[in-house]
C-alpha cells in the first residue's frame, strides 16, 4: 500500500513575481530537498521522482529537478496532462509503489509562466513571434476552445451568473486570508517568500469592477497565471513504519477520465461520480473537498452536480485567492488535504479537478494513524 509522509510546495506566485527568474528545477529542488530533510529520507534512497509540467517547452525537467536537488541516480519521469498533471503524478507514483517497482518516490508539479518559451514564428503579414500558452487540446480546428470561453459555456448552460462567480472568488480569498499563517506550515520559503501572495481582501465592489473576459466570467472569477512548484513524499508502508511514521495518508483510490471537450470544466463531475461507484462506502458528504477553481463557475458547477459539502470544501480558499500554476495546481490540491486531514476533525477527503480537451480527475485520501 502507498502512503503520502509529507508535503511541501512553495507560495504560489503570480507571473512576472518573486519568481519570475526561477526555471521549473529552480522552483522544484528546494521542495525537493526539504521533503527529504523533513522525513530524514537520505537523497540516495530515492527511487524515482515524477514531476508534472505543461510549459517548459520539452525535455525532461523532472531529471533536471532531480540534479538539482542532489539525486542524480534517478533518470526521473516527466508527464502533461495539463491540469490534472499533478494528481496525475501522484497516481503514478502510487502505482509505482503499489506494484514493488519502487519503495519511495517524489512525485508533484512545477510551472513557471514567467518562464514559458518564445516560440520563434515567421508570419508572412510581419507580426511578431508568439509566447506558447498552450497546445491544441484536441484535432478538431472548431473544437478546440479557449479555456475562459468554455467557462462561460458552462455558465450559461448551468445557468450561473456573474454574480455568484464573484461571491464565490470573495469567499476564496476571505478564507485564504483567514489561514495565511497556518498555510505557512505546508510552503517552503524562497525568494524571501512564505505566503500566497496574490490573496487579498476582496469586497464585493470591487469584485465588481473586475474586468469581463467572457460573458459572466470576470478576471476576478478565473485564477491567475502564476509560478509555483508542490510534491508529496510516497513511501510504501514498510518505508513509513521503518522511519516510524506516525501520520500518513493513504492514496486510497484514484478515477481519470476523459469527457466532453467543449466544456472542460465539467469533466471532473465524471470522475467524482465513478470514484463513489467504485467506493460506495464511502460517504461524499462527509469528505472535506479540495476542488480546483481554475474559474468559479467550474468549481460551482462540479460542486452542485456531485452532491460534495459545500461547506467542507477548499477550508483555507482555492486557487482563485492563490493562482494557477498549471502542473503543480493538482498537487497543491493534495498537499492542502494533507493539511487539512492532519489537523483537523477529518478522516476522509477527496481532490479534484479539470483539465483542458475535457480531462477530469479525482483522487480519494484517508488519514492513517490520526492517534498516534
Amino acid at each position: 500500500m502507498s502512503v503520502i509522509i509529507a508535503v511541501r510546495r512553495t507560495a504560489v506566485v503570480p507571473r512576472g513575481g518573486a519568481f519570475q527568474h526561477l526555471s521549473v528545477c529552480q522552483l522544484a529542488a528546494p521542495v525537493i530537498q526539504s521533503l527529504l530533510k523533513q522525513s530524514g529520507i537520505a537523497p540516495q534512497k530515492v527511487d524515482q521522482i515524477v514531476l508534472a509540467n505543461s510549459l517548459a517547452g520539452g525535455g525532461n525537467p523532472a531529471r533536471l529537478a532531480g540534479l538539482a536537488a542532489g539525486i542524480p541516480q534517478v533518470s526521473g519521469i516527466s508527464i502533461d496532462t495539463q491540469c490534472t498533471g499533478g494528481l496525475e503524478a501522484l497516481r503514478l507514483a502510487s502505482a509505482l509503489v503499489d506494484a514493488g517497482a519502487a519503495e519511495i518516490v517524489i512525485a508533484g508539479g512545477a510551472e513557471s509562466y514567467s518562464r514559458r518559451p518564445l516560440r520563434a514564428k515567421t508570419f508572412v503579414d510581419g507580426r511578431a513571434p508568439e509566447f506558447y500558452l498552450r497546445p491544441a487540446f484536441t484535432p478538431f480546428p472548431d473544437r478546440d476552445p479557449d479555456m475562459t470561453e468554455a467557462a462561460e459555456a458552462l455558465a450559461v448552460q448551468f445557468a450561473v451568473t456573474r454574480q455568484q462567480q464573484d461571491e464565490y472568488a470573495i469567499a476564496s480569498h476571505s478564507k485564504a486570508l483567514a489561514s495565511q499563517a497556518s498555510l505557512r506550515a505546508e510552503i517552503e520559503p524562497l525568494e524571501a517568500t512564505d505566503r500566497d501572495i496574490y490573496t487579498r481582501n476582496l469586497g464585493r465592489k470591487l469584485a465588481a469592477r473586475s474586468p469581463i473576459l467572457a460573458g459572466s466570467v470576470s478576471l476576478v472569477s478565473t485564477a491567475i497565471e502564476a509560478d509555483g512548484a508542490a510534491f508529496c513524499l510516497v513511501v510504501s508502508e514498510a518505508v513509513a513504519e521503518k522511519l516510524n511514521i506516525g501520520f500518513r495518508v493513504e492514496i486510497s483510490h484514484y478515477v481519470s477520465v476523459g469527457a466532453d471537450i467543449m466544456l472542460p470544466g465539467y469533466a471532473p463531475v465524471a470522475a467524482i461520480n465513478q470514484l463513489f461507484a467504485d467506493r460506495p462506502q464511502t460517504d461524499r458528504r462527509r469528505c472535506i473537498v479540495e476542488m480546483m477553481e481554475a474559474y468559479a463557475v467550474q468549481a460551482i458547477v462540479c460542486l452542485n452536480e456531485t452532491g460534495l459539502n459545500h461547506q467542507r470544501t477548499n477550508l483555507a480558499g482555492g486557487a482563485l485567492a492563490r493562482g494557477h500554476p498549471i502542473g503543480a495546481s493538482g498537487t497543491i490540491l493534495a498537499c492542502r488535504l494533507f493539511q487539512s486531514l492532519k489537523t483537523a476533525d477529518y478522516c476522509q477527503g477527496i481532490c479534484a479537478i479539470a483539465g483542458a480537451g475535457g480531462l477530469g480527475a479525482a483522487m480519494l485520501l484517508t488519514a492513517k494513524n490520526k492517534l498516534q
